[in-house]
């Protein structure tokens, strides 16, 4: 009897080590599965734009601005994340890393994030304190694309160092959160500096669903030709129903800052099967992604009202960029116009 247990547990652990190396893809649908109906039914969140250039007036550094000049008077998340709450917002999607690959939070992997910087916040765990508290979605933006460790993206030879430095800073991002709350959604940039094969996107699909199955994937600039996978770009106008997935596998589709297509299509495909995907938009309130001291101009709320009609029609998604400033809050005008939007959308 003692060796039948024995030989028991022993199949049950080799079933638990092939299992645990699965590997995980969405499954092939015309319909939406049950996480995205609920990426879907969240509809309307925000952009948090923040980090070493909201300190420059620039929308792209290059990697090269000193640590010091991110200088934030302080990290007021908890601003930020009622701000989205009182506005009707259902999750919010913060700035990890940018094209300059500057870290919002003390990584192992780097010398160039907070903990080297005038203000040592790490802002992923205090955004996620705060979406726990106020009961909102936490999404994560990561570029691929990254000016300070990677900027030469022509050598091909250095993709595995690179790529692996990839999972170990989303590991390091889930192991921040996962005290606090579930990621509701990972947003990824920049991946058309280079072929769309010399990613990692099925690890990285691997290491977020493997901690997070519910989390929604998605990769900027979808959506290829049928004639060629990784053209880029292909406009949401531009695409057919069975156009083929760029960046397989991911959940759902971006392509900043365009509004989707009056008669949007949701089923793409991979290997000839079919995957259903809806269009998330993200748009600004005003002209820029990050803070800017220049700008002053902002979409009037008429405006942001007949956006928000046009981008969450068709089952998608709306996200509102609102970048806070260099005192760490977001600015009085967008609070403003959140509210009064708010106010349009009950209409």
């Amino acid at each position: 009897m003692k060796n039948l247990f024995s030989v028991f547990l022993l199949i049950l652990v080799v079933f638990s080590c092939t299992n645990s190396n699965k590997e995980i893809l969405p499954i092939p649908s015309t319909k939406p599965n049950k996480a995205q109906l609920k990426q879907i039914e969240r509809k309307y969140g925000m952009f948090i734009h923040f980090g070493i250039n909201t300190f420059h007036d620039m929308e792209w550094t290059d990697g090269s601005k000193p640590t010091e000049s991110y200088n934030p008077t302080e990290i007021d998340a908890e601003q930020w994340i009622k701000t989205a709450k009182d506005a009707g917002m259902k999750y919010v999607i913060l700035i990890t890393k940018h094209h300059d690959g500057f870290c919002l939070w003390d990584s192992k992997y780097t010398e160039y994030d907070v903990a080297n910087s005038g203000n040592k916040t790490n802002v992923i765990e205090a955004v996620a304190k705060a979406c726990k508290k106020y009961d909102i979605g936490l999404g994560l933006y990561y570029s691929l694309w990254d000016r300070n460790k990677n900027g030469d993206v022509k050598d091909v030879s250095l993709d595995v160092d690179y790529n692996k430095y990839t999972i170990n800073q989303l590991n390091e991002l889930m192991d921040i959160t996962e005290k606090y709350t579930d990621i509701v959604e990972f947003w990824f940039d920049g991946g058309w500096v280079k072929e769309n094969n010399r990613w990692p996107i099925k690890d990285i699909y691997q290491t977020i669903k493997s901690r997070e199955p519910e989390c929604q994937v998605g990769v900027n600039w979808t959506i290829g030709l049928p004639e060629n996978p990784d053209h880029h770009p292909v406009l949401p106008a531009d695409q057919k129903e069975g156009f083929p997935i760029r960046y397989f596998p991911s959940d759902f589709r971006l392509g900043d800052p365009y509004l989707p297509a009056k008669n949007d299509p949701k089923v793409f495909t991979n290997e000839g099967k079919e995957y259903y995907m809806p269009w998330e938009s993200t748009i600004c309130i005003s002209q820029r992604w990050f803070y800017n001291t220049k700008d002053t101009i902002f979409k009037p709320v008429d405006k942001l009202a007949d956006l928000y009609k046009e981008a969450t029609a068709q089952d998608n998604i709306l996200i509102l960029n609102c970048p806070p400033n260099r005192e760490g809050k977001i600015r009085e005008k967008d609070v403003e116009l959140l509210l009064e939007l708010k106010k349009e959308i009950k209409k």
